[in-house]
């Protein structure tokens, strides 16, 4: 029997008690404990950073399938009182990892009570996915190969579709997302003579504009382009002095990583010019990349098979999900799905400051992801 009210008291414990990406600790330690009643075969810890494998091994030769979660909460002010509110000022889980966390714990409860039958599956919970980080730290941790996965299975829930709802898409499912800083560097001089200094004010303002007219915001197309301005700084608050440096900080997306290589290099191109033009000194620095997701067409089946099974409603994307998710990087690896699980139509979205993740649908995911799993393993 699913213990659901363990589950929800993980889950809530869990909100309260955030952690951003990288300083995972005291979660990994949380999830840690709750496995010593389930003795899985093995619990591999400090995986990649924090993070954690727990595996529930048949003891006979059979697939090798991992189901994947986050670790990792968000530097975002939760604005929600109730019980279970952060308890960390300025962190909160506002994409769902306890969520999700709370639901791959419900399926070791399952896999503890029932073994597998034959090969075995790894339970992975990742650090550092909200900054595209996690996924290749644990890749690249020897320790990895031990896992050697024939293929990945991950969920998120998706405020906006119906709760419980199943949403699913072969090939592409995420976008190809990084971020962007430029720099301007001018000279500083008195306000009250910006003719003897070099202010990058005017030069931020054509940057921002000229980078806008590079979108193409239609999911429906095969050229979706989308350069989201996400800070900008322009000196200092010092009212006396014109402004002598700038910063500019971009998100970029397409649909795969040579059309991201390619928007990045048209605003890179964009802001030498402008700097140059306006005599500025220009740098740039690229991070937190995201691999775009690539859903592989069996192993979607899978899932599915799991939501008819259920009698849960299926829905088929038409075009990928304009968000990043570091799981990409798994997908490019091996045969992979990552799903949708539906967290409610009037559900605040990932990410805002009011979003909690819904209890109510726990279980659901739970159970597509053992029906999965008793698919391949028994």
């Amino acid at each position: 029997m699913l213990p659901l009210e363990k589950l929800h008291t993980l889950r809530r414990t869990l909100h309260a008690h955030p952690e951003v990406s990288g300083e995972e600790r005291a979660t990994a330690a949380r999830i840690a404990s709750y496995f010593n009643d389930l003795k899985p075969d093995e619990l591999l810890t400090g995986l990649g950073g924090h993070g954690l494998v727990a595996t529930f091994d048949s003891g006979t030769t059979g697939p090798t399938l991992l189901f994947r979660c986050e670790l990792d909460a968000l530097p975002i002010q939760e604005t929600n009182d109730f019980a279970h509110q952060s308890s960390i000022t300025g962190v909160s889980h506002k994409c769902g990892h306890d969520g999700h966390m709370a639901i791959v714990c419900g399926l070791a409860e399952l896999l503890a009570d029932r073994r597998p039958q034959r090969g075995k599956v790894h339970l992975l919970f990742q650090p550092a996915e909200e900054t595209g980080q996690g996924a290749e730290w644990v890749l690249r941790d020897p320790r990895f190969a031990e896992v050697k996965p024939d293929m990945a299975i991950a969920l998120h829930n998706f405020p906006g579709y119906p709760h419980n709802a199943i949403v699913v898409k072969d090939g592409l499912f995420t976008a190809a997302v990084s971020s962007l800083i430029i720099r301007l560097q001018g000279r500083t001089s008195h306000a009250s003579e910006p003719e003897r200094g070099i202010n990058p004010a005017l030069a931020v303002a054509e940057l921002l504009r000229a980078s806008d007219a590079l979108n193409l915001n239609d999911p429906e197309s095969p050229d979706f382009s989308l350069v989201t301005p996400v800070h900008v700084r322009i000196g200092s608050p010092a009212y006396g002095v014109s402004a002598g440096d700038a910063e500019v900080h971009f998100t970029l997306r397409r649909w795969d990583t040579e059309g991201l290589a390619q928007l990045r290099s048209r605003v890179v191109a964009l802001a030498e010019e402008i700097s140059a033009r306006h005599g500025l000194q220009f740098s740039m620095e690229t991070l937190q990349h995201f691999h775009a997701n690539v859903n592989d067409s069996a192993t979607t089946d899978l899932v599915r098979q799991a939501a008819q099974a259920m009698r849960l409603t299926l829905i088929e994307r038409t075009s990928p999900v304009k968000g990043g998710e570091d799981f990409g990087i798994f997908t490019s690896r091996f045969p992979c799905c990552m799903f949708g699980l539906g967290a409610g139509e009037d559900t605040p979205a990932l990410h805002s400051p009011d979003y909690d993740f819904p209890d109510a649908i726990v279980e659901s995911g739970v159970r597509v992801l053992e029906h999965v799993a008793r698919r391949v393993v028994g």
